[in-house]
């Protein structure tokens, strides 16, 4: 008998297919087999939805399911609710059916073939965590609100379904609540009803959508309704938060996303309607609903002045979600191995979106910002995985969502969209939405759609950047003579062997700063080992060169000495802030493999930062900088230079020729470095003055700066904790305390979180939030016991939590160690534990590729620093 494994490659090689036995399609999760097993056999799906929602920990429900049966099998559906009640099949009960936790088997005697209806009642599980209706409770004015949250396969723990993306069905549902609260789902209301047990609340059916994206929410919610053009849209809010939401500017965003999609997809919105949820203590930036977009609250409402870069953030979230109205909900991925498909497009939709709607925004400098160190840092490790990643089954795919697919895979759609050219890449995305509307596709249906506009085969396209793991290293070999370029050659190599030696294409752009004159941009086509750039022979000698123009290539650029000197030598001369962002960014990287001392790229930030003038530069440096200083640098060098850093932060926060986004980013550095004794004296006192940078010192810095008195053991630290939750007992207060405990330097304090970080009552919002507290790099020492521990604990976690919270919880324990006892334990716990899936241990070596570098690092620089 086949394995599974054989049977999985011989159908992606297309080869005949045996089915697994139908017992083995019960096992937990939803397979890959148990997929493709209903996909040949289900089909015009749909789901008729109650649930009561008035009891406290428990929602009682039913299900209508209807389908169309193909063949004469048993029908599987995927359940792991707290309870089964009942269960009728066409109008009769099935006594004693088969129900493992996991499945439910209908049997073939009580199905027919064609039209289907099974009846079920069940009950799920209400809770702060761990559960698919997520129950915050506000103590500003004693009032719950849930949610839902299904990503990727949570669905069948909340009804009763065909847990698999591939079969969309419409959704009709109601919900029974107290009658104070109101409702909203992925259809219009469409009326309430009052009964006995509260209000009923019905809603119109869905157009077909995936499992994952059923939604709805419920509680005493504050409603703001506005019509932009002729889209209403109602945006729903907590109560005790309404006066804080600037709610016209987050709708007319949203509106305005909806609108231009629709221009550049030439099709209109896809759904009968767009409402808006801010909310409280959500897990991640936002979640594409169709009819019901969920957004985080805490990132949306501000409780300061908000900086720039921030509203940008805010702005660059919803276009990403909108976005997904086409990508993601209207065109749905056959299988979580394309994750990618959806979420790298809906990122680079946005950006494409903001620098059309808003070209002084600087959009693809921030689409390089939030992109590229994110994906290079992954994409470097031995754990990095090719964008599309094979899933056997869905209780895996929280392991898929990473940088791959949030980062490198946007990244590589501009290399794509560089390469045929703006007309064909747009057409192609036309033809391949029109042609699997409401319907689902693969990454190979993207590529023949551009193909085919575009007239050309994109195969081996597909198969550099989709298909294989890791990323290249590009080398600039650059020889000067005379005063004229003598050669200038590109060279490619993996940055891993496990990508193997092929030569990726690439396509850039190579830049040639003259001393004098404007710059030169040279097209070329990277596309075997090593490529000469014939056009730059002869020309004058230059200041630098950089082989990656506007950030078009995929692949970390490894700057000559020549233009590293003379960066670090006059980069701010370099007008253009795109390509500034690019240069730090080059030197940076030039730190982390080992070529450049962090002391040098410290001394460079605190020479060159006072006069630069932009915000996101600003940030993204001294975040470097700071980096540089906690974990790279040896503990002699970190003590010789850390007053120098304090004093230029200082300084930088208190100038008021800069603007507020400028001064704010060096306060927030300032806050998150400062140590010396005349440093943490500055912070304790600052915490007295009504206004910093010249605004109001608002909760969020305010915290920050109880939260590093707390982390340092400052004599003032405990009292500052005290006073500021009394000053601010608001549910976003009561986080912020939770959070600054957790820094506290006292074994039973890490103790106690650590225990509590498995329980059900503490929102996983709130667990994320503090986890890089209690792994401060200052109490490495408290948090080291913890570390095996935390790995041990990474199978209970992938079950257990939602999606990111596994790279955060390994990223936050793994980072906050920079030893090589650290280290070792790490790769101990990677020779011992042979029974850890391949999923997770990618992860752990993803996460510990930085602990790496920095062993690396403090090992080459340590001895003789520059």
């Amino acid at each position: 008998m086949q394995t599974l494994a054989l049977l999985l490659v011989a159908a992606l090689a297309g080869g005949p297919r045996t089915e697994p036995p139908q017992d083995s399609l019960m096992s937990p999760g939803v397979s890959e087999a148990l997929a493709r097993y209903r996909r040949d056999r289900i089909r015009d799906v749909r789901y008729d939805l109650a649930f009561d929602l008035t009891a406290r920990d428990t929602a009682s429900g039913r299900a209508i399911v209807r389908f169309v049966r193909r063949g004469d099998d048993d029908v599987i559906l995927d359940f792991r609710g707290t309870a089964l009640s009942s269960i009728r099949a066409n109008g009769d009960e099935v006594p004693n059916v088969e129900f493992n936790g996991a499945h439910i088997r209908i049997p073939r005697s009580y199905l027919r073939r064609g039209e289907n209806r099974i009846e079920v009642a069940f009950s799920a599980l209400i809770a702060a965590a761990g559960a698919s209706i997520i129950r915050v409770d506000d103590r500003t004015d004693a009032t719950t609100y849930l949610y839902t949250l299904l990503v990727p396969a949570d669905a069948n723990q909340l009804f009763p379904s065909f847990d698999q993306p591939d079969l969309k069905a419409r959704v009709s549902l109601a919900l029974t609540t107290p009658l104070e609260w109101s409702a909203v789902a992925n259809g219009a209301a469409l009326r309430v009803d009052s009964t006995s047990r509260g209000a009923v609340h019905l809603f119109r059916e869905s157009e077909p959508i995936s499992t994952y994206l059923v939604a709805f929410a419920a509680g005493p919610w504050a409603t703001v309704q506005s019509t932009v053009g002729n889209r209403p849209i109602t945006l729903y809010v907590r109560r005790s938060r309404l006066a804080e939401v600037d709610a016209d500017s987050i709708i007319a965003e949203n509106a305005r996303a909806a609108t231009w999609l629709e221009g550049y997809f030439g099709s209109p919105f896809p759904f009968h309607k767009l409402d808006l949820v801010l909310a409280p203590a959500f897990p991640f930036g936002g979640m594409e609903h169709p009819g019901a977009v969920f957004y985080s609250e805490e990132r949306f409402v501000f409780r300061e002045r908000p900086t720039p870069q921030q509203l940008l953030g805010r702005t660059a979230t919803i276009y990403h979600e909108i976005a997904h109205q086409w990508f993601g909900d209207l065109v749905t991925m056959k299988w979580f191995d394309d994750l990618w498909l959806k979420e790298g497009f809906a990122t680079y939709m946005a950006a494409k979106m903001q620098d059309a709607l808003d070209p002084k925004s600087d959009a693809w400098k921030s689409f390089y910002l939030r992109n590229k160190p994110l994906a290079y840092a992954v994409d470097g490790s031995e754990g990095t995985t090719p964008v599309w990643q094979r899933l056997d089954n869905l209780d895996q795919a929280k392991s898929n969502y990473g940088a791959i697919v949030y980062n490198k895979a946007p990244s590589i759609l501009k290399q794509l969209n560089y390469l045929v050219g703006d007309s064909a890449f747009r057409s192609g995305v036309q033809r391949f939405l029109t042609r699997h509307a409401y319907e689902n596709a693969t990454w190979q249906d993207l590529l023949s759609a551009i193909g085919s506009a575009s007239g050309r085969p994109l195969d081996a396209w597909g198969e550099a950047y989709v298909l294989r793991p890791g990323m290249p290293i590009i080398e600039q070999r650059l020889e000067v003579r005379n005063g004229r370029i003598q050669s200038l050659t590109l060279r490619q190599r993996p940055a891993r062997a496990l990508s193997g030696d092929r030569p990726w294409p690439i396509r850039l752009e190579v830049l040639i700063a003259p001393v004098l004159g404007d710059m030169v941009r040279i097209p070329v086509l990277l596309n075997a080992d090593s490529v000469v750039v014939t056009e730059a022979v002869g020309r004058p000698a230059p200041r630098f060169v950089f082989a990656n123009a506007s950030d078009y290539a995929y692949g970390i650029v490894q700057l000559d000495p020549r233009s590293v000197t003379a960066l670090e030598t006059d980069i701010a001369s370099v007008k253009d802030p795109f390509l500034r962002a690019q240069l730090w960014g080059a030197i940076w990287d030039q730190v982390r493999e080992a070529l450049v001392s962090p002391e040098r790229f410290i001394r460079l930030a605190v020479r060159e930062l006072p006069s630069e003038t932009d915000e996101q530069i600003v940030g993204a440096v001294v975040a470097r900088m700071a980096r540089a200083v906690t974990a790279y640098a040896t503990p002699l060098m970190r003590s010789a230079m850390l007053p120098d850093v304090e004093r230029m932060l200082l300084r930088g926060l208190n100038n008021e020729a800069r603007t507020y986004g400028v001064r704010k980013a060096y306060l927030d550095a300032w806050v998150a470095l400062v140590g010396t004794p005349p440093g943490v004296s500055e912070l304790d006192g600052m915490l007295d003055s009504v206004t910093v940078v010249g605004a109001p010192l608002g909760a969020p810095t305010r915290w920050a700066m109880v939260t590093r008195l707390v982390e340092l053991g400052a004599a003032e630290g405990q009292r500052r904790l005290a006073d500021e939750s009394r000053r601010d007992p608001t549910p976003e207060g009561l986080r912020r305390a939770f959070v600054a405990r957790a820094a506290t330097p006292d074994p039973l304090v890490k103790a106690r979180y650590f225990k509590d970080y498995f329980g059900a009552d503490l929102n996983e919002d709130w667990v994320t939030s503090s986890l890089d507290a209690f792994n401060a790099t200052s109490a490495d020492s408290l948090t080291m016991p913890y570390l095996r521990s935390a790995l041990d604990s990474l199978q209970w976690i992938q079950q257990n939590r939602r999606i990111f919270f596994i790279t955060s919880w390994i990223g936050s324990f793994v980072g906050g160690h920079s030893t090589p006892e650290a280290l070792e334990l790490i790769r101990a716990f990677l020779r011992e534990r042979t029974d850890l899936p391949a999923d997770l241990r990618a992860k752990v070596l993803q996460a510990t590729d930085e602990l790496e570098r920095t062993v690396r690092i403090r090992r080459a620089f340590g001895i003789n620093p520059i």
